[in-house]
């Protein structure tokens, strides 16, 4: 175990170095809005690069962050919260056809389809943006939820689509469990948020059949299908390193589904002992993630993906799978009460400092490779700090909450 209580969970020092983070992914992306509304991609420095155009999903978490950040106090939050709202509720909007673009490229043209991703975060950033009391923001979400209701959310199946055409005539017949990962993440939240259980019940019929595809796959969770949800193992075999749909396992989600599992688990139910069996759930796809991705030593971090016997493919490291591994690992140690993850918290601490900290550009660096040296084959600058910024705050909240009603709470119990 590394011995500096500045990466040990628990220890002022630890809670100084977040909350230090907290401050410096929150300066670093101030510069998210774009004239038209909404967010655009930060580079390097943390200035838009106007050739991504202005992505939904970005705009989503962008508002989602500054509204947890308004709820905390920080200075120019709500602004930076309302730009956000101004381009989901303007130019990435399609007035004509419902929903939301995915995004508006450089040249003006709204990017075709409509994508069940980008959809979620537009209802994490409104709920969100209710919970920070911003103008708008009630209506956003409320539209945001019958959106999906109507396109998204197949109520026979218990799981989301996928991408449909931009006028919601045809139906891809892709399914993925990315976009299903984030819709828990958004039902969660709007549970949390409204107390309209309806969407915590929705969480848990996605999360059932994840768990029972992980547990029949080595816990190593099937991340494409086809349109009758049957794996498709080799999907992208000919783009293995893709941005939102690599070929293989990603150990990464295994690590961020482990979290949502449990916090899902831990609100569902009434009792811990009814709550057990997902815990435990969640505890064997982390450690199935870690055995198969992370690696210790002179060539730490954690593989993107790997194969179906658990050898890595994509050897760079993501930050954002650090990110998750920081917020999955404290709150099974809170938990679960073991100390395994409090020593791989103060391990994945210790990267993250070591090497995913832009120390003088601020922010993190979004892509190493397997040296540790930094790249941008996948993700170009520092798009957004989403991933990051949450693991600075999740960590002391709780576990069983999503963020921002955590925080929202805290301030709360606090007056």
């Amino acid at each position: 175990m590394n011995d500096n209580p500045k990466y040990r969970l628990g220890t002022q020092s630890n809670r100084i170095f977040m909350a230090s983070q907290t401050k410096n992914l929150l300066d670093f992306g101030r510069n998210f809005p774009v004239p038209q509304g909404g967010s655009g991609w930060l580079d390097a420095e943390g200035n838009v690069d106007a050739s991504h155009g202005i992505q939904t999903w970005i705009t989503g978490r962008m508002t989602h962050v500054y509204s947890i950040a308004a709820l905390m106090g920080y200075p120019g939050a709500e602004h930076l919260a309302d730009e956000g709202l101004r381009g989901l509720t303007g130019i990435l909007h399609d007035d004509e056809n419902g929903g939301w673009h995915p995004s508006i490229q450089a040249d003006g043209t709204p990017e075709p389809g409509k994508v069940c991703y980008a959809h979620a975060f537009v209802i994490i950033a409104a709920t969100s943006a209710y919970l920070a009391g911003r103008p708008g923001a009630k209506e956003l979400l409320d539209e945001a939820l019958e959106t999906y209701d109507k396109y998204f959310w197949d109520d026979e199946r218990g799981l989301a689509v996928d991408t449909w055409d931009t006028t919601f005539t045809t139906l891809d017949t892709y399914r993925g469990l990315n976009a299903n990962m984030h819709t828990t993440e958004a039902f969660l939240g709007v549970a949390d948020a409204t107390g309209n259980n309806t969407y915590r019940e929705r969480a848990g019929r996605i999360i059932r059949q994840v768990v029972q595809w992980a547990k029949g796959n080595n816990w190593r969770i099937p991340e494409h299908f086809d349109e009758n949800w049957n794996p498709d193992f080799e999907f992208n075999a000919d783009k293995k390193d893709d941005q939102f749909k690599p070929y293989g396992a990603t150990p990464g989600h295994g690590i961020e589904w482990a979290r949502l599992i449990t916090q899902w688990a831990l609100s569902y139910f009434p009792n811990r002992a009814l709550a057990q069996p997902y815990i435990e759930a969640s505890e064997r796809l982390f450690e199935r993630a870690v055995a198969d991705g992370y690696s210790k030593g002179e060539r730490p971090g954690l593989a993107y993906t790997t194969d179906w016997n658990g050898n890595p493919v994509v050897t760079d490291r993501m930050h954002w799978t650090l990110a998750e591994a920081m917020n999955t690992s404290s709150t099974l140690a809170k938990v679960t009460g073991k100390h395994e993850y409090e020593e791989w918290y103060e391990e994945f601490a210790r990267y993250t400092d070591e090497y995913l900290i832009d120390h003088k550009g601020g922010s993190w660096f979004h892509q190493l490779d397997a040296d540790n040296k930094v790249i941008g084959t996948v993700w170009p600058g520092k798009s957004d700090v989403y991933h990051a910024f949450q693991s600075t705050l999740i960590p002391f909240l709780d576990p069983a909450v999503s963020i921002c009603t955590a925080v929202f709470n805290d301030g709360k119990d606090r007056q």
